[in-house]
């Protein structure tokens, strides 16, 4: 929220100089002496001292209760405005905060107050212990969880007056705080009446904060984050909980796909709320890559495609990073919704939690939840032509001139020893020796990493066109099967038709010709049959030799 900015009256000095009539009278009358000529925050807060005084009765003050000032806001103007917190015998008041406002020339204008209530107690020694009211608390914050095996739960009660639900009353406030079953941060704050031991209110109360980090790829990122006392934890209650861990270079230990153990996710904390050093050696560094490239992609889905989180559900997946030893993979897994990111060997790969990674991974999740490709034969390299197409829109969507879109895939990753730019082009496939730049119909017994090739090709023909360009400043040049010309019609166009096609008419089993028959249907629904685009889809399929 923004507000006016408090400047300082500006001081004239001799300095040992006697000022001439002139110089004084042109001080005075100068534009600038007036811009700055309003009353500093300690004559407001001096100004509203009397006022209080002057105004005790109107504002519900007793000798039994004390103010301190909370904030001071001076206009350019000159008129002030100076919030207060009130107590009564010591204790804080719920709804006893008020603000006065004051003329240019300190004069008493008007006051706002969050109650209008007398306070009159009786006694301030409350029947309900301090033990009661935190497990009280701790009850509460459990029920609000429905039930979740909460760890590491402390409830702090705080003995107040609640002035905010009708007749004042002494009360005690609770602060209820716990990790649920993955590792999340629950608060819960809990009014308890200090007489009865009825519950008066209670709301969630973890604080949510905005950070930045230094990323290994993406430079200097902004980050939500939640508070937690002095804490700082690395868990975004904005976009469905979604929350960084450190894996601490262990492994999951499955056999035949059932995981009896896995490595941790222990959530990364910060003590200031700004998060790596862009460097390796910082182990949060990575985790500000991951947890940025699963807020983009977030944003991305639900933003251009209106799906509220990978299941659609508006729950939040979670990264575990520094997976293993040298571990040269990232990967998605249904049965923890979760992305995982090994730190790479150091001579193939770097980190690799590079934006269009984690676009690319978390993608499998949407189509895990959607049409649930099947991780072989064409519907593989369908499945991960997904990825690849929708991670790719992810990086554009960010708009990070740190890492600018572009039609490669893991470029920022890979190191010299790979002996390639990138893990995959989506231009000219064959590029990286293995994939498919058309189709054929021995392209199903490829690597699905490999047989994506040909719908990553029809994604870039699709959007940009065939020939020869530069676009942001990478050079591509696109062939076609059939010696055609194809004229793109945008990435927005593209990404549009194919998340149709994958949430509306793709199944299990569909094949490169029934991806084609599935982005024309998506087509003719989000522009009509014949239309540019539609005609721009099967001209890009016929381009890979998909008729």
């Amino acid at each position: 929220m923004s507000r006016t900015r408090n400047t300082r009256a500006s001081r004239l000095a001799t300095a040992g100089v006697a000022a001439t009539t002139a110089t004084l009278l042109a001080a005075a009358l100068s534009p600038a002496a007036h811009a700055d000529a309003r009353p500093s925050r300690a004559t407001a807060i001096s100004n509203a001292a009397q006022a209080l005084v002057q105004h005790a009765t109107a504002l519900g003050l007793t000798s039994a209760e004390g103010t301190s000032v909370r904030d001071v806001i001076v206009d350019g103007n000159g008129t002030q405005h100076v919030r207060y917190d009130r107590t009564y015998r010591e204790l804080p008041v719920l709804g006893g905060d008020f603000v006065v406002h004051l003329k240019s020339d300190g004069a008493y204008r008007s006051a706002d107050r969050a109650t209008r209530g007398r306070i009159s107690l009786a006694s301030i020694v409350p029947d309900v212990s301090a033990p009661k009211a935190a497990d009280l608390a701790v009850n509460a914050l459990r029920a609000a969880n429905l039930g979740d095996a909460l760890k590491q739960v402390q409830a702090k009660p705080q003995l107040v007056v609640d002035a905010l639900h009708g007749t004042p009353k002494l009360a005690w406030r609770t602060n209820a705080v716990g990790k649920d079953s993955l590792g999340n941060p629950v608060a819960r704050t809990v009014l308890t009446d200090a007489r009865t031991g009825a519950q008066i209110d209670a709301w969630d109360s973890i604080e949510t904060a905005t950070g930045d980090g230094k990323s290994l790829y993406s430079g200097t990122v902004p980050l939500q984050t939640t508070q937690s006392g002095s804490t700082y934890n690395l868990t975004d209650p904005t976009r469905g909980n979604t929350y960084t861990g450190d894996a601490a270079n262990k492994t999951d230990l499955c056999i035949f796909g059932i995981c009896i153990s896995r490595a941790p996710s222990t959530v990364f904390t910060d003590a200031d709320n700004h998060w790596g050093t862009g460097a390796a050696s910082d182990r949060s560094s990575a985790a500000v890559d991951a947890q940025y490239g699963t807020n983009e992609t977030w944003d991305y889905y639900k933003n251009v495609h209106g799906r509220n989180g990978i299941a659609g559900d508006g729950k939040g997946s979670y990264n575990r990073v520094h997976y293993g030893n040298s571990y040269n993979n990232a990967f998605w897994d249904d049965s923890c919704f979760c992305m995982t990111y090994g730190d790479g060997d150091g001579t193939t790969f770097g980190p690799l939690v590079a934006l269009d990674v984690a676009g690319h991974e978390m993608t499998h999740g949407v189509t895990s939840k959607t049409a649930a490709l099947t991780y072989s034969g064409e519907s593989g390299g369908l499945n991960e032509a997904t990825s690849d197409i929708l991670g790719t829109l992810v990086e554009w969507y960010a708009n990070n001139s740190s890492d600018p879109g572009d039609y490669l895939i893991g470029e920022k990753i890979v190191r010299s020893g790979f002996g390639k730019t990138a893990l995959r082009y989506m231009d000219q496939p064959s590029k990286d020796g293995s994939s498919a730049d058309y189709w054929s119909s021995s392209v199903g017994n490829l690597d699905v990493h490999y047989s994506s090739g040909v719908a990553n090709h029809f994604a870039y023909l699709l959007a940009e066109g065939s020939g020869a360009k530069t676009i942001n400043g990478v050079s591509y040049n696109s062939p076609t099967y059939n010696g055609s010309t194809v004229t793109g019609i945008g990435r927005d166009k593209l990404g549009a038709i194919w998340y149709r096609a994958l949430t509306v008419y793709m199944t299990s089993s569909t094949n490169y010709a029934g991806a084609r028959t599935a982005t024309l249907n998506a087509a003719k629904d989000l522009y009509g049959n014949g239309s540019a685009e539609y005609n721009a889809v099967a001209a890009a399929w016929s381009a890979v030799n998909v008729n």
